[in-house]
């Protein structure tokens, strides 16, 4: 820290590369296959998050806060797997592992706010999930639009000047040797890992970043589901309570979906090697936002009869130019 706090006070100049090398894969054969399955599962997350977009957009019944929170979700989840699978395809199928040192700050930049804000969008849905459980009577006051919508400013807010802080240490790293990213893409560990000069403020926002985007919305959702769980023990009939709890088992699956390879990777981190991490933490950015949408669309009756409606009525257009042109 003090070599940092010196840089500060001399105006050390940084040693900054022209540009950094991602490694990914080491001694893996036929892996560019697995890449071609990264883009075909990318594919169905964006025709999935497509579509569950355009439905809450186009029924007006659909305009709930917790609606409000699965537009984002799926906003969120197509941006996040739009910022990173179409440019690691192009790095490792087409061989392309040179990028710039500004456009890998700038790829580490939108790939942490929108990882962060797929954490964060779970623990807006617990919100709403914990209130309509706790306060069932007093939920449409509790829950207002203005409520939510101010959540989940506050998320992004949050994610952009949490990530804008560790990606503005970045720059008072210098890269004396290695410029080889042991990573898939401009990973911010990997990336700092590389200085040649003191890194402890680097280590201290990745650690209360782990701490403010993963640890905490964990611990914050199991306790949601706790209370949940208290509230539902009060409700007299069986049936009472199962109506109740399949109101949150959609949400129960893409939280599992989401946290489970994440924490497998960082728990485990230094007993795997590098191919596994890289396979885990890759298919942990692609999998939950393919399944979210067909978790939300299956499991919410709503957008299932709105998804439903909506083909209807594109079927009897179809009908009905046909029958005109004839």
């Amino acid at each position: 820290m003090d070599s940092f706090n010196a840089a500060l006070k001399d105006n050390i100049t940084f040693v900054r590369p022209a540009y950094f090398i991602i490694s990914g894969f080491v001694g893996i054969p036929n892996i560019k296959y697995y890449f071609v399955f990264l883009f075909f599962v990318y594919s169905l997350s964006f025709i999935g998050n497509v579509t569950v977009m355009t439905v809450l957009m186009l029924d007006h019944t659909l305009r709930s806060p917790k609606h409000i929170a699965v537009f984002n979700l799926a906003l969120t989840d197509l941006l996040s797997s739009s910022a990173l699978v179409p440019k690691v395809i192009d790095t490792f199928l087409f061989n392309h592992h040179f990028i710039s040192y500004n456009n890998c700050l700038t790829y580490m930049f939108f790939c942490f706010v929108l990882i962060s804000m797929q954490s964060l969008n779970l623990v807006a849905l617990s919100i709403d999930r914990l209130m309509a459980i706790l306060y069932p009577l007093h939920y449409q006051v509790k829950v207002t639009h203005r409520f939510m919508l101010s959540v989940i400013a506050f998320f992004w807010l949050f994610s952009v000047t949490e990530t804008l802080t560790g990606v503005s240490l970045i720059t008072r790293v210098s890269f004396c040797s290695s410029v080889v990213i042991k990573s898939y893409y401009c990973d911010h560990g990997p990336v700092y890992q590389l200085g040649c000069n003191d890194v402890t403020p680097n280590i201290a926002i990745g650690l209360l970043a782990t701490t403010f985007i993963l640890w905490m919305p964990l611990i914050f959702i199991l306790f949601s589901y706790c209370c949940i769980i208290h509230a539902l023990s009060k409700i007299s009939t069986v049936q009472q309570r199962v109506k109740a709890f399949k109101t949150c088992t959609g949400h129960i699956s893409l939280v599992a979906l989401f946290y489970l390879p994440v924490l497998f990777v960082y728990l485990l981190r230094s007993k795997i090697s590098i191919n596994a991490r890289i396979i885990g933490l890759s298919l942990s950015s692609v999998i939950p936002p393919t399944l979210n949408p067909i978790i939300y669309v299956f499991q919410t009756q709503e957008i299932k009869e709105s998804l439903k409606k909506l083909l209807k009525v594109r079927e009897k257009s179809k009908i009905r130019t046909k029958n005109e042109q004839t």
